[in-house]
């Protein structure tokens, strides 16, 4: 399966929360979900992917964006950046992997700003290991400081193995927005 397509059926399964876990992602089209907007940001290597899909309840559905890694600067295991809607509110930014680690694993995240800030964490994994979940303080940068970041550098780490990857962020601002205004519909 390529990467790709991988990282399309991660995003879905990730919307979804943890008793969806293997359901594809449904890709909003305008003809599909008129109330929902697509957001596609051209870049030189990728573009911000607005995605949807059905949760467990009926007229429940969760919304994220998405942003596949600079291949040319990344692991081939490093899919993406996943920022989605989470319950109650909050915005979850999810690290998306090709080989996942174990589900139980608590990776150390070290993520480096073209702006030369760096900060690193410790996450906890999502989607059975495929995708690492960055803690709630994350989100914030997400709002802010990373939509005039021009990339993010990314490595991960799980004992002695570890992925490192580039994601460009422009385009960010707008399609954070789109997000939050799709958000708990």
């Amino acid at each position: 399966m390529s990467g790709l397509l991988l990282f399309a059926l991660l995003a879905g399964s990730l919307l979804g929360g943890g008793d969806r876990l293997l359901e594809p992602a449904t890709s909003c089209a305008r003809s599909a979900c008129p109330h929902a907007p697509v957001v596609e940001v051209a870049t030189s290597s990728s573009v911000w992917k607005f995605s949807r899909t059905q949760g467990g309840k009926e007229g429940e559905s969760f919304a994220a964006i998405t942003k596949t890694a600079d291949t040319t600067q990344s692991d081939p295991d490093f899919a993406g950046l996943i920022v989605r809607c989470a319950p109650k509110g909050k915005i979850d930014v999810l690290v998306a992997l090709i080989r996942p680690f174990p589900p139980r694993s608590h990776p150390k995240v070290t993520i480096a700003a073209s702006g030369g800030a760096t900060l690193s964490v410790e996450a906890s994994m999502a989607a059975a290991g495929a995708a690492v979940l960055l803690p709630d303080e994350v989100s914030a940068f997400a709002a802010g400081k990373w939509q005039t970041t021009a990339s993010l550098s990314l490595a991960v780490r799980e004992g002695d193995s570890e992925i490192k990857g580039v994601v460009a962020l422009n385009g960010l601002r707008e399609a954070y927005n789109s997000l939050l205004a799709n958000c708990g519909q």
